[in-house]
């Protein structure tokens, strides 16, 4: 097995959307943290979402979510749905991606891969269990993530 730079950059370098929601009522954003693993012998992805997102409230009433990546075309439309709010506009419209509508959740036809995932934990962090470095970067106003964890149950 091999192991390289680029195996630990498809969130952080590449980006990714993490939608939640169903088709009638759902929200994008983009994330550059994330992560895919092995938990209680199911395959998870991980994601972090601050408690002050919009997309933060439809994760809390869902039971699924989708985490779907792009080609560098797209980078721009990512770009743009990191930086715009659902709260205030039609950000899918304006990002030019056309969604496509699952039975467990949403995505976008110009994905490249898209996992579907069942959401199986969830936990707030916790600054006062991180190293002051990093509680002082990204944590200084007080606004953590929650760290949801779902069993992915499809790959598209």
């Amino acid at each position: 097995m091999q192991f390289n730079a680029q195996s630990f950059q498809i969130f952080d370098k590449d980006w990714a959307l993490l939608t939640a929601g169903d088709p009638s009522h759902y929200n994008t954003m983009t994330i550059a943290w994330g992560g895919l693993g092995t938990l209680w012998g199911k395959p998870v992805a991980t994601v972090y979402v601050r408690h002050t997102r919009y997309t933060h409230a439809f994760m809390e009433r869902g039971d699924f979510f989708t985490v779907s990546f792009y080609p560098e075309s797209a980078r721009k439309a990512l770009a743009l749905l990191g930086k715009l709010s659902g709260r205030d506009c039609d950000k899918v419209a304006a990002s030019g991606l056309t969604p496509a509508f699952l039975e467990h959740g949403v995505t976008f036809r110009e994905a490249r891969a898209t996992l579907v995932c069942k959401k199986i934990y969830r936990q707030d962090l916790d600054p006062a269990a991180m190293p002051d470095d990093v509680r002082a970067r990204y944590y200084n106003n007080d606004e953590t993530h929650t760290m949801y964890v779902g069993e992915v149950i499809d790959i598209l």
